[in-house]
């Protein structure tokens, strides 16, 4: 997978941890207007408005000294959510058995598009079973990857 802010994941990782949190991943979204750099944080009791508050201050200050971005952008800092994006390695073997979507930045067997459950990842692939057939997806193509939540029946959705 490409990590499009490799360099801002470098700079961004030590104070989100420092801060007690997880980094789950940056996301920088170069064609919006003005350019936008997600960040992705979570920790064991959840996040709410003033983590990401808080996180965010402390990101921008070190993106102001650092400067690794010329260009106009807007930050924004914000919790997973129920559709986690999946940027490691790491990831697709954490949420093994859950249920994701993958996009890979070029067509394997003809698609770009899948949505399976999770079945871990092998020497640089990602194992995805589709309609009961096991493909395997080099990682280094995948250009996003969700999950996708899922609801017992008759259970209510949460927002």
């Amino acid at each position: 997978m490409q990590h499009k802010a490799r360099k801002e994941w470098s700079l961004i990782e030590p104070v989100v941890q420092d801060l007690g949190y997880e980094l789950v991943g940056v996301d920088f979204r170069a064609n919006a207007s003005p350019a936008v750099l997600c960040v992705y944080i979570d920790r064991d009791e959840g996040v709410n408005i003033d983590d990401c508050a808080k996180i965010s201050r402390e990101v921008s200050a070190v993106l102001d000294v650092e400067d690794p971005i010329t260009s106009a952008y807007n930050l924004e800092v914000s919790s997973p959510g129920l559709d986690r994006p999946l940027f490691r390695e790491s990831d697709f073997v954490k949420y093994k058995g859950h249920l994701a979507k993958v996009k890979l930045s070029i067509p394997y067997e003809e698609r770009r598009n899948f949505k399976g459950q999770l079945n871990g990842v092998e020497d640089g692939m990602v194992l995805l079973i589709v309609d009961n057939e096991e493909y395997l997806l080099p990682y280094e193509q995948i250009e996003k990857a969700n999950l996708v939540p899922q609801f017992a029946k008759g259970e209510k959705k949460k927002f």
